[in-house]
């Protein structure tokens, strides 16, 4: 005997309630293994490949891509045995329900939005989506986030060629069209409007509840970068360490000196965590806007480890192909703005965690060096905290002992 199973899209991470379909897998009618990703969807934060739980035959695809779902809302409907589907409805019962990897077993209610779309009205199989051209030989883009992402960058759609099913153009191909011709004027009369929607919302959202929700404070200090650089130099023989690797591990050896700042604060128990971990963030600007990938348990890892590990998650940032769950969870964010030529910032922490540290541009700049006046290489370090976790005196520290390991880092290499 068959049961129908309904599988909903699932808990999607921190503040992630909704995603939007990028393209089905599979199609109705075809039979699908437990585990087995059906759909692949895209979040305000990455795109994500869905496993279905129920193994058995397609009965329905509650969506077409371009259609934006709210977790909780139906995704398939599978035709599974009795066998089946018992096993799932009790995992579901023990809490332990077939989620994505990395993520808690939501219990939202369903819902569903569906953006206006107007190249389809009808869920299509992928063998479906047709060509790049509809019948009036404008360009196939079945996702709103393309088009508008398209009028932002000022790219022709009609001189894109897409990479998707059938021909179909994906942000990918917009971004490389982008970065292949110069950006056109947007509108006649010089206005633009962009809705606060997908990543740049998310962004908006969690930058608002920063400064909102958090009593920050911003301390700063210059400091003589010549033996850092001088530092790496000799590295980058042996290996290839990046400045940013170098002071991600100052950094880490910071936070467990002052463990105040390796913290977050709960609001709802009136009580500050402070973690026995350090899950490392760090901003990368990418075509998409400002992400900020996570290196977990970075106290563990060696320099070359960590310095491995960012190369990687930045790639991975720059194309859009980072996993959901290297994107959450960071306990300390450090922002390297100096690559974008400037000195300084206030930078905004990164909510829910305690701090955040700035590193500006290294200039040439005069320095009184072994009492003598000399051309160094000076930058100038930046940390925001929270003043609920800890006092002037914490932050301080933690801030002059990086600075000390920027100014002296083969001492302090030599016992980390």
């Amino acid at each position: 005997m068959t049961r129908l199973a309904e599988f909903a899209l699932p808990d999607l991470g921190e503040g992630l309630t909704e995603a939007e379909v990028v393209r089905w897998h599979v199609a109705v009618g075809d039979r699908v293994e437990a585990d087995q990703v059906v759909v692949e969807v895209e979040t305000a934060k990455a795109v994500v490949d869905v496993p279905c739980p129920h193994a058995g035959v397609v009965e329905a695809l509650h969506g077409a891509a371009g259609d934006v779902l709210a977790v909780g809302a139906p995704l398939t409907t599978i035709s599974c045995d009795d066998s089946t589907h018992e096993q799932h409805r009790s995992e579901e019962r023990a809490g332990s329900g077939h989620v994505l990897v990395g993520y808690g077993t939501g219990s939202t209610a369903p819902r569903r939005r569906r953006r206006a779309n107007p190249a389809h009205t009808e869920p299509q199989k992928p063998s479906d989506a047709g060509s790049r051209f509809n019948g009036a030989g404008a360009p196939r883009v079945l996702s709103p986030i393309v088009r508008r992402l398209a009028r932002q960058q000022g790219v022709d759609l009609s001189n894109v060629d897409g990479s998707g099913p059938g021909g179909i153009i994906l942000r990918r191909d917009v971004e490389a069209a982008a970065n292949a011709e110069p950006v056109q004027a947007a509108q006649p009369d010089g206005e633009i409007r962009t809705p606060l929607r997908g990543l740049r919302g998310a962004v908006a959202d969690k930058l608002t509840r920063s400064r909102r929700e958090i009593p920050d404070a911003t301390t700063w200090v210059d400091v003589d970068a010549t033996g850092l650089l001088d530092a790496r130099a000799v590295l980058k023989q042996r290996s290839d360490v990046g400045l940013l690797s170098l002071i991600a591990r100052f950094c880490i050896a910071g936070l467990r000196r002052f463990p105040e700042l390796n913290a977050s604060v709960d609001i709802e128990r009136n009580e500050i965590v402070q973690f026995g971990h350090i899950n490392l963030g760090f901003a990368a600007q990418t075509p998409r806007g400002l992400v900020v990938p996570v290196v977990r348990d970075a106290h563990q890892m060696s320099t070359a480890q960590l310095s491995e590990a960012i190369a990687h998650r930045t790639g991975l940032a720059r194309t859009g192909e980072l996993e959901p769950q290297h994107l959450t969870g960071g306990t300390f964010t450090l922002n390297n703005y100096g690559v974008f030529g400037v000195d300084g910032s206030t930078p905004i922490i990164n909510h829910p965690e305690a701090a955040i540290l700035g590193v500006g541009r290294i200039i040439d700049k005069p320095w009184a060096f072994k009492g003598e006046l000399a051309l160094r290489k000076v930058t100038q370090l930046s940390l925001t905290f929270d003043h609920r976790v800890c006092d002037g005196g914490a932050a301080g520290g933690f801030l002059r002992y990086v600075a000390d390991c920027v100014e002296n880092p083969v001492a302090v290499l030599a016992d980390l």
